[in-house]
C-alpha cells in the first residue's frame, strides 16, 4: 500500500486526536439505575485510539479537545496524563460555573452481562469542545511547525454541532496541507445527527469530509448511512458481512473517493453481552485481508474495543505498511482492550503480538 509517513524528523508528534473526552462513570458489575458508587475513567471515540497508540504501542501521542476549565476538567487531564497522552494541545475554556456557556461531558456506562446488554447514559450537551470553532485551535502551527505524522478523527465528533463539523474539516484539510495520514471512523448515530439535520446532514459533512481521508474506518450501516454505499446481497440483520460484497463496495467507493488507500472494519456476531464471535476486515489495493477469528470471545467491557481495533491497526500501518499485519494487530488489540474493564486499553504490545501468534489464556508465571 501507498501510505507515504512524513520523515520522522519532520514531526513531534506520531499521531494525535481530535475528539470529545467524557467522564465515564462505571457502576462495575451493578447497574446504572440503583448504582450508589462509581468507578471513574476517561473515554472518548476518538481519544482511545490515541491513548491506546501511546499506551499499548508506545508512540508519542497528544489529544486536540477542549474542556471547560474547572474541577473536573482538571480530573479529565489528570485521567489523560496518567495514560501518557499530551495534554498541551487541550483549550481550556472559561465556564460560568453552572454550565451555562460550558461544560464536560460525563457518560455513564454499565457494561452488560449474559443476555442484558450493556447500556450508555451520555450527559454531553453543551460541552466544551461541541462548542469550539476552529478559531480556537491553531492548526496551522500543530500539523506545520510541530508536525504530526498521523491524525485520528471521527464521527461521533462531527456529530456533537454544526461547530464541530467546521473543525473536523478544517483540521483535517490542514494535516492534509503538511502531508499527515488521516483516518477518519465514520461511527454513525442516530440519536446525535438527529439533534441537527439527520442522515441528510451526516450524508452532506462525511461526504466532504470524505475528499481527504486516507483511512476510512465503518461497517456497513455507517457507509451507508455516511456515505450512501452499501454491500448487495448482505444478511438482511447484517449478523454475517458478505466479504465478497464489502470488496466490491470499497472497490466502487475508491472511484468516488480515490484518496482512500486503506479501509477496514470489525466483524461482531454478538451472542450474548459477553460472548462474541470477533474478528475484521481491511481493504487495501483493490484487495481484502481478513484477520483471524476470535470464536467466542469472552467479554469483560465491550466499550472502547472498535476503537483499540482502530489503534491497533493503525499501530499496524504505520510500523509496517501491512495491510494483513495491521488488521490483525487491530483485531487482537482490540480483543484484548474488551477483556478489562473501562474504554481504554490495559494491554501491551508485547501481549499483542503474543495473541497474535496464537498465545492461549494459560496462566504467566
Amino acid at each position: 500500500m501507498e501510505l507515504k509517513l512524513k520523515p520522522a524528523k519532520e514531526y513531534t508528534y506520531d499521531a494525535v486526536s481530535l475528539g470529545e473526552v467524557m467522564l465515564r462513570l462505571d457502576p462495575g458489575e451493578g447497574r446504572i439505575r440503583t448504582a450508589r458508587s462509581f468507578r471513574a475513567w476517561e473515554g472518548g471515540g476518538e481519544y482511545n485510539v490515541i491513548r491506546g497508540l501511546r499506551r499499548c504501542f508506545g508512540m508519542k501521542t497528544a489529544v486536540i479537545t477542549a474542556f471547560a476549565d474547572n474541577e473536573v476538567g482538571l480530573l479529565m487531564e489528570d485521567l489523560i496524563l496518567q495514560g501518557g497522552v499530551d495534554t498541551s494541545l487541550i483549550k481550556w475554556m472559561e465556564t460560568d460555573g453552572i454550565g451555562r456557556s460550558c461544560r464536560n461531558g460525563i457518560n455513564f456506562t454499565e457494561r452488560g452481562f449474559g443476555i442484558r446488554g450493556a447500556l450508555g447514559c451520555s450527559d454531553r450537551a453543551n460541552t466544551a469542545i461541541s462548542k469550539a470553532a476552529p478559531k480556537d485551535f491553531d492548526f496551522e502551527y500543530i500539523f506545520g511547525e510541530l508536525g504530526v505524522a498521523w491524525l485520528h478523527t471521527g464521527g461521533i465528533y462531527a456529530a456533537l454541532s454544526e461547530q464541530s463539523c467546521e473543525t473536523a474539516l478544517e483540521a483535517i484539510k490542514t494535516a492534509k496541507k503538511y502531508g499527515t495520514i488521516v483516518s477518519y471512523d465514520l461511527n454513525y448515530r442516530p440519536s446525535m445527527w438527529n439533534a441537527f439535520g439527520g442522515q441528510e446532514k451526516a450524508q452532506k459533512v462525511n461526504k466532504e469530509i470524505a475528499k481527504y481521508v486516507d483511512v476510512m474506518i465503518g461497517n456497513e450501516e455507517d457507509f451507508t448511512a455516511c456515505l450512501g454505499f452499501s454491500i448487495e446481497g448482505n444478511d438482511e440483520n447484517l449478523k454475517k458481512l458478505n466479504i465478497e460484497g464489502y470488496k466490491k463496495m470499497m472497490n466502487e467507493a475508491v472511484k468516488t473517493y480515490p484518496n482512500f488507500k486503506a479501509a477496514a472494519t470489525t466483524l461482531r456476531e454478538v451472542k450474548t453481552a459477553t460472548k462474541n464471535d470477533w474478528s475484521a476486515l481491511c481493504w487495501a489495493d483493490g484487495e481484502i485481508y481478513k484477520a483471524k477469528d476470535y470464536k467466542d470471545l469472552e467479554i469483560m467491557d465491550r466499550v472502547g474495543g472498535g476503537d483499540s481495533f482502530a489503534s491497533g491497526l493503525i499501530y499496524g500501518l504505520m510500523a509496517t505498511g501491512n495491510a494483513e499485519l495491521a488488521v490483525n494487530y487491530g483485531a487482537a488489540h482490540g480483543a484484548l482492550a474488551m477483556t478489562t474493564p473501562g474504554d481504554t486499553t490495559m494491554a501491551n504490545k508485547k501481549e499483542v503480538e503474543a495473541i497474535m501468534d496464537g498465545a492461549g489464556a494459560r496462566v504467566q508465571r
